[in-house]
């Protein structure tokens, strides 16, 4: 005969199980749901390209440290070390490719800190004020970068927007909309509306 604790530990035991699956279900559901549209463009990790401005910091070694220029060949310049290879890299990539350049032949346990303090510009042409060259600021989106150009002309189409990254060899057509991001060294083309 069962007593009233082993019953009670049975129920609990069973809601356990029951929960468990639950869960388990729901994260094989999770894990099948489409993923993102190609239609919306949104901005990843940065990746530092020529052009770039960067501040380094060597902590406690202040003859290392500095402003330093993504040259065309794609590196920064460094005291003491020379050529570090920065494009490609975000900026965490970067600040541990720096310590394992020093840890042991330059310092001894290094702690170093990345940053980008300008950013390459991005370009606008096509149907709008001001075509042409615009500094790039973190955050910024097609319709940002539209407003900064002088805004739409009357001719635009202010449904799609046309955009060729840095290092692409195309364009590709996104949705024009707020969440439309830009990148550094972007070739953005608003193209003209058909009547």
């Amino acid at each position: 005969m069962m007593t009233l604790r082993s019953i009670c530990s049975a129920l609990v035991a069973g809601a356990f199980l029951i929960v468990s699956a639950c869960q388990a279900g729901t994260a094989i559901q999770r894990s099948d749901a489409p993923e993102t549209s190609h239609e919306q463009r949104t901005a990843p990790a940065y990746i530092l390209g020529n052009g770039d401005r960067l501040r380094v910091t060597v902590f406690g070694h202040p003859d290392l440290s500095g402003e330093f220029d993504v040259d065309g060949s794609g590196a920064i310049s460094l005291p003491l070390v020379g050529q570090v290879e920065a494009i490609g890299l975000t900026t965490p990539e970067l600040e541990t490719k720096i310590v394992e350049t020093l840890d042991g032949d330059y310092i001894l346990n290094p702690r170093v800190s990345a940053e980008v303090i300008n950013y390459r510009p991005y370009y606008i042409l096509g149907e709008v004020g001001s075509p042409g060259e615009y500094p790039y600021n973190s955050g910024l989106t097609v319709l940002n970068a539209v407003a900064a150009a002088g805004g739409f002309t009357y001719r635009a189409n202010k449904r799609v927007v046309f955009v060729k990254g840095a290092d692409a060899t195309s364009e590709e057509t996104y949705t024009l909309d707020t969440n439309t991001a830009v990148k550094p060294g972007d070739t953005i083309r608003i193209g003209e509306r058909i009547f």
